[in-house]
């Protein structure tokens, strides 16, 4: 069985904020973590919100060749997927401030 990266349910077990409500909140958190197994591209969920055409968009802090915020999608993710890499989801992960991610 496929494992399921992102849904409305996983959205909702996380308690992960809609885009933008976590502007002028000091300091953000990450609510969930994406990872690629192959490789040290790490992707850090601080918000995110199912789009009209049924995708999703988070915003969130990308650690890769160049560590930044910015958005990134579900279909992003899978696209990685449908290559020679796998992006999973970290289970372990819990809720962490932005600010002990970026040191």
């Amino acid at each position: 069985m496929e494992e399921q990266l992102f849904s409305d349910k996983i959205a909702a077990q996380n308690n992960v904020p809609k885009l933008f409500s976590q502007d002028g909140h000091e300091p953000p958190t990450a609510y969930l973590k994406f990872f690629d197994e192959l490789s040290y591209w790490t992707w850090y969920v601080l918000e995110a919100e199912k789009q009209g055409d049924g995708d999703y968009m988070f915003y969130g802090y990308v650690e890769g060749l160049v560590n930044e915020l910015g958005y990134f999608s579900l279909s992003d993710l899978n696209s990685i997927n449908e290559k020679c890499t796998r992006v999973r989801r970290d289970y372990h992960f819990k809720p962490t401030p932005l600010a002990q991610i970026i040191k």
